[in-house]
């Protein structure tokens, strides 16, 4: 545990991609196989399940500290993260002992099986066997909070060097289920573990924002163009009978989409198609909201298949046959998967995803700016030659967006970030006029500089009107312009809609308060949205 909290500390501590390479690959060479895919499934987001909740882990550490739960809540306020600040409060152990984070892993889990006292006393015992770098890192696995500053892709390049599997190859294994309790490092990484895993799909090949002209990338016919959906970007597989929904999130999403599932009666076995599900109706893309009545619901009853129909565009065609086919040209594989689109026949749930004509790069920009007519967030532009890269490889695949929507609001709350951020007032509340109130609207903590965040965290702490445990009151006089991607309408929020990514798009220290916008001017952009305009 002692390498892997040293690793966490160094990865959290530096913003070098050079520097969080060396730190993997320190760690890489002193840790086990099995202690190195503990540390992948975290590094990948298969944490354990969480099985003590916040207010028992509050209430024992309380009691192990020693203090009031008053001190502690004060404390958490201070320092901004509840894992470090048991870490901090609890007294120095006195057994340490160099179990390896397998071990701990394990223990967490075991905690499931355990009545609440068991809980408590393994959790008293795990407090006086970790020192505070330890316990910190041993709180976020056991509260299912953890998360550590390092892309996944610079994890894979820094194995990838470490055991000499091409990054290509290493990316796609790690894909999909797997479990650390339940498959070995060299089950996972040996010759056979791509064949063995009917599911597994591919690492999804991903864009960069277009940053400079468009005029840059050379000649428009180099290039295919088409719109960029928000919904849910998917891979579809079919093999040996069997059918896979995976998400982008690597979440398996099968049975919340039983008319895709039904692809499984028509489709050729070896097939993996990469796409987008949308809510849609009457020939045309819905808004994302409409999709979000479908997620997370256990029982899809015939009501909310009716009210929320989906389609799968395809995009893009990567086994074929039983063969990958990602290295095979961009047009290519477009072909592959336009014959196989046209024979399946099975719109309006499969279809194609509709290409844009155009000659110029002029041509091509103003059908941009219909975008939001086409419940779009922009255009994607791909080379025609390229293959499908795992990850984002920068020169092949650009996402071109629209501007976002935008307000100027009010800053009304603040909050302690986490990680480097701990001590600082990063989380923000934002509201818009309601004749002469301020009404609460969105939440956001990024779009600043980091200049403007010590600016802002200044401003706050000499601004504070009230304190409710970590959530500060401040004075209304600070103004910001708020960028979204979508609108919707919602019951949950006193002012009635909810955004779709919120973020700071810059600190309007140019306008008063007076002059921010009101709720009447999100409605405004809200009637507009749900029409497509």
């Amino acid at each position: 545990m002692k390498h892997f909290a040293t690793l966490f500390y160094e990865l959290d501590q530096s913003n070098k991609t050079n520097d969080k390479l060396e730190a993997l690959a320190r760690y890489f060479k002193v840790v086990s196989n099995e202690d190195l895919m503990y540390m992948l499934a975290l590094f990948t987001g298969r944490r354990p399940k969480r099985v003590v909740n916040s207010t028992l882990l509050r209430t024992w550490a309380a009691e192990k500290a020693g203090i009031p739960m008053w001190l502690l809540e004060e404390s958490y306020a201070a320092v901004g993260d509840f894992s470090e600040t048991v870490a901090l409060l609890l007294p120095d152990s006195k057994n340490e002992d160099n179990k390896p984070l397998s071990y701990w892993v394990k223990y967490v889990i075991s905690l499931a099986d355990k009545t609440e006292e068991q809980r408590k006393q393994a959790m008293f015992d795990a407090w006086d066997m970790l020192n505070k770098q330890e316990r910190f890192v041993f709180n976020k696995i056991t509260s299912s909070t953890f998360r550590v500053g390092v892309s996944t892709q610079l994890v894979i390049r820094a194995l990838s060097q470490f055991n000499k599997i091409p990054a290509n190859e290493l990316a796609h294994r790690i894909m999909g289920k797997w479990d650390p309790t339940q498959i070995t490092y060299d089950e996972l990484f040996g010759s056979e573990s791509l064949k063995d895993d009917l599911s597994k799909p591919y690492p999804f090949s991903l864009a960069h924002p277009l940053d400079s002209s468009v005029d840059k990338l050379g000649n428009p016919s180099d290039w295919q163009a088409e719109w960029k959906w928000d919904g849910i970007r998917s891979q579809i597989i079919f093999r040996k009978g069997h059918i896979f929904i995976w998400s982008r999130g690597e979440e398996l999403v099968t049975d919340k989409f039983p008319e895709l599932e039904a692809l499984k009666n028509i489709l050729p076995d070896g097939t993996v198609i990469d796409g987008e599900i949308l809510p849609y109706s009457a020939g045309r893309p819905l808004t994302f909201n409409i999709l979000q009545t479908r997620i997370g619901r256990k029982n899809l009853s015939p009501k909310i298949l009716k009210e929320a129909p989906v389609v799968l565009y395809a995009y893009d065609l990567l086994e074929w046959e039983a063969n990958d086919i990602r290295e095979k040209p961009f047009e290519e594989r477009q072909l592959l998967l336009a014959k196989l689109v046209d024979s399946l026949n099975f719109k309006p749930v499969l279809q194609l995803s509709p290409k844009l004509e155009f000659g110029t790069w002029e041509e091509l920009a103003a059908k941009r700016q219909l975008s939001r007519e086409n419940m779009s967030e922009g255009l994607m532009l791909k080379r025609k030659n390229s293959a499908y890269s795992a990850g984002r490889k920068r020169g092949d695949w650009w996402k071109w967006k629209i501007d976002p929507l935008s307000v100027d609001a009010v800053m009304i709350y603040a909050m302690k970030g986490s990680g480097r951020r701990a001590n600082l007032f990063t989380d923000y509340t934002f509201a818009v006029w309601r004749g002469e109130e301020l009404v609460s609207f969105a939440k956001a903590y990024s779009g600043l500089t980091d200049k403007e965040i010590i600016e802002v965290d200044k401003w706050v702490k000499n601004n504070t009107v009230e304190k409710f445990g970590p959530v500060r009151t401040v004075k209304p006089e600070l103004v910001f312009e708020i960028g979204f991607e979508g609108i919707q309408r919602s019951t949950r929020h006193k002012s009635g809609v909810a955004l779709r990514f919120p973020r700071i798009l810059r600190w309007r220290t140019d306008k008063p308060i007076a002059e921010a916008d009101t709720i009447e001017t999100l409605n405004d952009i809200l009637n507009s949205y749900e029409k497509g305009n």
